[in-house]
């Protein structure tokens, strides 16, 4: 597997199958300082707002990683060969709190080239971004009702919108 800088108007993916059936690996902290946590991330979206490249994720306030993406002024979002779905599993349904979750699933945390968050060495795709925008959803703007049932705690996600500062992949994989 070939890792190499991809333009994000080269950037070329499933990207409904990326978010649904892969997933992804949301991090946030300091890899320097040893300060940071993961989850594992299956909404979200990438697109162009404001003349940039964006991916937006979305976090509940009760999630450990929230208080990470509070505090940091940028996340990275890894995507992984299919042969790391334990791992993704693991790190979706454990909480940091509880534990080293990350050294358990047996993936290698390592130092992004341009934020603090880490990325992982086994990913074939990292996205290193940048906050530029965040938001609370708010029940009075679903205009499809069947939408709070994702809320029975009313544990409404907060929104980040994260500007792309570099994205690495296998070319073979995502590139046009």
């Amino acid at each position: 597997m070939s890792i190499q800088t991809i333009s994000p108007k080269d950037f070329s993916a499933k990207i409904h199958s990326l978010w649904d059936k892969d997933w992804f690996l949301l991090s946030a902290g300091s890899f320097a300082e040893g300060k940071y946590n993961c989850m594992t991330i299956a909404w979200g979206w990438m697109g162009v707002i404001w003349n940039k490249p964006v991916v937006q994720v979305l976090v509940r306030p009760t999630r450990y990683t929230y208080g990470f993406m509070e505090s940091n002024p940028d996340f990275t979002i890894c995507a992984f060969p299919n042969q790391y779905r334990k791992a993704l599993s693991l790190l979706g349904a454990k909480s940091g709190r509880d534990g080293d979750k990350i050294k358990e699933s047996g993936l290698t945390p390592c130092k992004s080239t341009e934020v603090i968050a880490p990325s992982f060495v086994e990913a074939n795709l990292v996205i290193e971004c940048r906050k530029i925008y965040t938001d609370v959803l708010k029940p009075q703007g679903f205009l499809d009702a069947s939408i709070e049932s994702h809320y029975p705690l009313a544990d409404y996600h907060k929104i980040y919108y994260g500007e792309i500062l570099t994205l690495r992949g296998d070319p073979t994989l995502y590139s046009n």
